[in-house]
């Protein structure tokens, strides 16, 4: 249904960013994926987009170096232009009021990073199915 969608995966830790890449090979993962370490390197690939390949799902870490998950969320959700791009946090917080901020900010999803690897394998094939084989995502016009 949205074959043609880029996902960008921001997190600095380099051994979840490996975790996150093992998985999307294990699960023959074939959209285009963006991997970034901080909240400015989203900002920049978004405001450079192109409309070959929408950008249909963002999951976000929340502790980051220079611009951290809650700033970007807040940048994203209050643009117009983003605002419809589906963000899923996912981070090793499970804080209430990280989740309670994150949701107010316009989250469309909180994950806590599973400590498995069978766990972050589940929850990287779920949110696929969901976001990238379900849903209906809004074209950027």
């Amino acid at each position: 249904m949205n074959r043609n969608v880029r996902v960008i995966i921001c997190d600095d830790d380099e051994d979840d960013l490996f975790l996150i890449k093992s998985v999307l090979e294990d699960i023959q993962f074939k959209n285009q994926t963006v991997f970034l370490k901080n909240g400015f390197e989203v900002m920049e690939t978004l405001q450079k987009n192109d409309r070959d390949a929408t950008v249909g799902l963002i999951l976000l870490d929340l502790n980051m170096p220079k611009m951290d998950g809650r700033e970007v969320l807040k940048a994203i959700k209050s643009n117009p232009d983003y605002c419809r791009i589906p963000v899923v946090i996912l981070t090793t917080s499970g804080s209430p009021q990280d989740i309670e901020q994150c949701y107010a900010l316009g989250a469309n999803c909180f994950i806590s990073k599973p400590s498995s690897y069978d766990g972050l394998n589940d929850v990287i094939a779920t949110l696929s199915k969901f976001w990238i084989d379900l849903c209906h995502l809004p074209v950027r016009s």
